[in-house]
């Protein structure tokens, strides 16, 4: 079964805290869905115009996600959107239905999606 998992968190503008964070999302995203990295099939990573120090696709990579397709793309520059944040998009094949799927949302993106976010 294939199923897509979304997540998001913030960062400061540098490489090391865009990676940092984009690592720490992919990680919980893995963890909190039980599944190995050898199952994703591609992900979608987005970030706001104000995070341009590096792709969040270095962390997936350093990783180990050497055969998924990654690509990396600007957000839409919405007036009064959340700034600094990365969403992604993992596509998985899982064996959990898309409605149980677990987004994962840290920071201040998880205002994002409350509905979503489960204490």
């Amino acid at each position: 079964m294939i199923i897509s998992i979304r997540g998001a968190t913030t960062a400061e503008n540098t490489k090391e805290d865009i990676i940092n964070n984009t690592r720490h999302l992919l990680e919980e995203i893995i963890k909190s869905n039980n599944f190995e990295i050898n199952q994703i099939i591609s992900i979608l990573f987005t970030c706001t115009k104000d995070l341009n120090a590096a792709y969040p696709a270095v962390a997936a990579r350093e990783m180990g996600m050497v055969h998924a397709a990654l690509m990396c793309a600007q957000e839409m520059d919405v007036t009064g959107s959340l700034p600094l944040c990365i969403r992604v998009q993992v596509t998985v094949t899982a064996g959990i239905p898309q409605k149980e799927a677990k987004h994962i949302y840290f920071k201040e993106a998880r205002a994002l999606r409350p509905d979503l976010i489960s204490e």
